[in-house]
């Protein structure tokens, strides 16, 4: 299921936030911290995402696709991982950034409000 929301932030600046995860706290509310990777994302890279509650979830980076401003994760442990791909597109007005979130429906359903309003603010909707 696709999760967006469009807005008036360059691409370039969007794509930059997505890349850094020293960014992802500054515009999703659910990432409080991330450990154990550097600027930027490169495919391979391993680290922990802290949430709130004290909520600590591993991932890895699969894959990075630089010129299509692509980029995937897998987010969690074995058969409660989460795949979501990413990316930037840009608009006549500025930027639009998605993630396919590969889950269950119903628990995409109640991830996608938090979800695009981490996305409106990346994007500066």
């Amino acid at each position: 299921m696709r999760i967006e929301a469009s807005g008036l932030r360059q691409v370039d600046q969007v794509w930059a936030d997505y890349l850094n995860p020293s960014a992802w706290p500054t515009w999703a509310p659910q990432i409080r911290a991330v450990h154990e990777i550097t600027d930027p994302i490169e495919e391979g890279d391993r680290g922990v995402v802290h949430g709130p509650l004290l909520v600590r979830v591993p991932f890895r980076i699969v894959s990075v696709d630089e010129s299509a401003r692509r980029w995937t994760w897998r987010v969690g442990i074995g058969p409660l991982s989460v795949v979501l791909d990413h990316g930037v597109d840009e608009t006549a007005t500025g930027s639009c950034a998605w993630a396919d979130v590969h889950a269950p429906r119903l628990a995409v359903l109640a991830y996608s409000p938090l979800a695009r309003l981490a996305l409106r603010r990346l994007v500066g909707g």
